[in-house]
């Protein structure tokens, strides 16, 4: 992979300007510099989770473009995907000449399968995933969740008084969270994430991961009218 020395500068009046007007969001950040490594890794390892993105390097919160300073802005960028991200992040950088001032566009593509994790602010490894304009830290469920979607097994649901439960719920309720169904159906943290993970798996649920958490919402209600008019005792497959 070249580095930023290495290569021929784009005079770009377009590209640059046109992603900086979009504003930071799910696959796009700016970062004035590159100053530490394992906050670098985290933003990372967040694209590549999620839905890939671009980071630019040398543009302030702002969208104001103050360029880099020098090389080692793609060194620092190189530790922090090798070094910080386990397994390591992929990326490819172009280098832009705005008026003068050097922009480094760095493409972070989608990774298939995987999972990576960075160090947080207490150095532990964990996984983050890009929401809006912000890295988050989705937990263990979500973990399970992905897990489970790359198994090639069918999946199966006993519809109990738990399972009813939260269908029932969910069709007079907006949300429900891990919580809050543990506690309102009298199942333990294990059954509750078990039975939600499955509903999300097939598609009648959806979960949609905050600051705060995880929000459960009801995706299919069609889907779930025909289950719910079949009445007790059979699974869902």
């Amino acid at each position: 992979m070249k580095k930023p020395g290495e290569l021929n500068p784009e005079e770009d009046s377009l590209h640059i300007p046109g992603l900086i007007k979009q504003g930071e969001g799910e696959s796009l950040e700016f970062k004035f510099e590159i100053a530490e490594t394992k906050k670098i890794a985290r933003t990372l390892v967040a694209f590549a989770n999620t839905s890939g993105g671009t980071l630019l390097v040398g543009v302030k919160d702002n969208g104001a473009i103050a360029g880099i300073r020098s090389d080692e802005e793609y060194y620092m960028l190189e530790a922090a995907a090798t070094m910080q991200c386990r397994p390591p992040v992929p990326f490819s950088v172009k280098l832009h000449d705005i008026e003068g001032k050097m922009v480094l566009e760095v493409n972070i593509p989608k990774s298939d399968n995987i999972l990576h994790t960075a160090p947080d602010k207490e150095g532990h490894f964990k996984v983050f995933i890009r929401k809006e304009d912000e890295n988050l830290m989705p937990g263990g469920i979500y973990i399970r969740l992905h897990n489970k979607r790359k198994e090639a097994k069918g999946v199966t649901i006993e519809y109990s008084d738990r399972e009813q439960f939260l269908l029932h719920y969910l069709l007079e309720n907006e949300t429900i969270t891990l919580n809050q169904y543990k506690r309102k159906a009298g199942v333990s943290k294990k059954m509750a994430e078990s039975i939600l993970i499955r509903f999300v798996l097939l598609d009648i649920i959806s979960m949609d991961t905050t600051e705060h958490g995880h929000l459960f919402r009801l995706n299919d209600e069609q889907k779930l009218k025909k289950i719910l008019a079949k009445g007790d005792g059979f699974n869902i497959t």
